[in-house]
């Protein structure tokens, strides 16, 4: 069985951090179930193994961490939801690719319930929503958001680390960086794109969603 909590408030990131690596270590050892485990933060900035500091646009904005999940900056803060996914990917196939192609499913499933198109694109790291309502990229293309990010660390083949799902935080906190290091995308959340949804209906699709991709039958 998998665990699932719900945290009250904001939880402050250095804490996440020490919680995880604790989990994760009891989770390989056999002593504690898995875990996933829902918070939001107050506003702050972490880079990954592959930041570069030029990204870090205002570095005295927000605390900035140094975290050794991978990918590049990104910004946490309140009205999105952090998924901590503390996961035995041991006994999931000891696949990381897929795993990872998991969670994006897993991402993609849960903008489903909200009658969202969830997009995934070479390259580029996280959940993209089409934007035909803006004006095309100076190349031509058609102009994406990005709605979700994903970076994640494995200790002993436990998963930590995870996902995060803009419902409403403040999108101009993002200015700070450059988000995962792609300068020619924007960013969006779900009430951003029209969506009355609350922080209570996002949680609830991500456990509808969960078991069919994660569920028992999939270990």
């Amino acid at each position: 069985m998998v665990e699932w909590i719900i945290e009250d408030g904001l939880t402050e990131y250095d804490h996440a951090v020490a919680l995880m690596e604790a989990r994760a270590a009891e989770i390989a050892s056999g002593t504690a179930p898995e875990l996933v485990w829902l918070v939001e933060h107050p506003p702050l900035y972490t880079g990954g193994t592959s930041s570069d500091v030029a990204d870090l646009r205002d570095p005295d904005r927000f605390p900035v961490y140094a975290t050794k999940r991978g990918g590049q900056y990104t910004y946490h803060g309140p009205g999105q939801r952090v998924v901590y996914v503390m996961l035995d990917v041991g006994k999931r196939g000891r696949d990381v690719r897929c795993f990872v192609q998991d969670l994006e499913r897993w991402v993609i499933a849960t903008l489903g319930e909200f009658g969202l198109t969830g997009h995934i694109r070479d390259g580029r790291v996280g959940v993209w929503i089409d934007r035909p309502d803006k004006p095309r990229l100076p190349d031509g293309r058609p102009a994406e958001d990005k709605i979700a990010a994903i970076g994640i660390r494995l200790r002993k083949w436990v998963s930590f680390h995870g996902i995060s799902i803009n419902v409403e935080p403040e999108l101009e906190h993002f200015d700070g960086i450059v988000p995962c290091g792609i300068t020619q995308y924007g960013v969006t959340s779900l009430v951003d794109l029209g969506m009355p949804v609350t922080m209570d209906d996002v949680d609830v699709a991500l456990r509808r969603s969960f078991d069919t991709i994660f569920g028992p039958d999939r270990a």
